[in-house]
């Protein structure tokens, strides 16, 4: 089955992506910085929201469990665009570049569904986008096959015809033994390469 369109993870694909961007404009001190991503507004506990949980309930309990730091987790919801400092180099005008080609082009990120709709606005490259399946909103998490599965019913894909593009290894290996053709994102160089081999660009 010949690849016919492609599918884009969004964080760190198309626009780069850090808590630490964020915290770094709050707390001056870097041991001070350092401990409070490790302890306090992890990774893990962001990847709640991803899953579905709401940022409402997330807050409280980290609040309650941290009362010192309350204002600084609240910021993670309040002023989560801060973590997204900006594009990914060459990457929008790729985008571009295969919509204006007639190239099909969907989602499927890893995102809380209420941070979501507050950046999704902001960014109007995903106009571009014929659908984007949201972790957040489906309560289901890359790299687990479900989420793959109703990706490809959802854009009316059969195994094979999406070329699906992500930052994390365990996502694309997932991606690739559920019914996409994998690549691994290291930068835009590299990914305009492969897209002009299969004859999309």
């Amino acid at each position: 089955m010949a690849v016919r369109a492609v599918v884009f993870d969004v964080g760190n694909v198309l626009y780069h992506w850090s808590m630490r961007h964020l915290f770094v404009q709050l707390i001056a001190c870097e041991a001070e910085l350092d401990w409070f991503m490790a302890n306090v507004v992890t990774e893990d506990w962001h990847f709640q929201h991803d899953a579905g949980r709401a940022l409402v309930d997330m807050v409280a309990e980290r609040s309650a469990t941290f009362p010192k730091h309350a204002a600084l987790i609240d910021a993670y919801a309040t002023r989560f665009n801060d973590t997204i400092p900006g594009p990914v180099a060459g990457m929008i005008e790729m985008v571009e570049e295969l919509h204006a080609r007639g190239i099909p082009i969907f989602g499927i990120t890893n995102f809380g569904d209420e941070l979501w709709a507050g950046f999704r606005p902001t960014a109007p490259v995903f106009d571009c986008f014929r659908d984007i399946v949201v972790s957040g909103v489906e309560k289901l998490v890359k790299p687990n096959p479900a989420i793959y599965a109703l990706a490809l019913s959802r854009f009316g894909l059969n195994a094979g015809e999406g070329f699906f593009v992500d930052d994390r290894l365990e996502n694309v290996l997932s991606a690739s033994v559920n019914g996409f053709v994998g690549h691994h994102f290291k930068d835009a160089a590299k990914l305009r390469l492969e897209l002009e081999q299969l004859g999309l660009l």
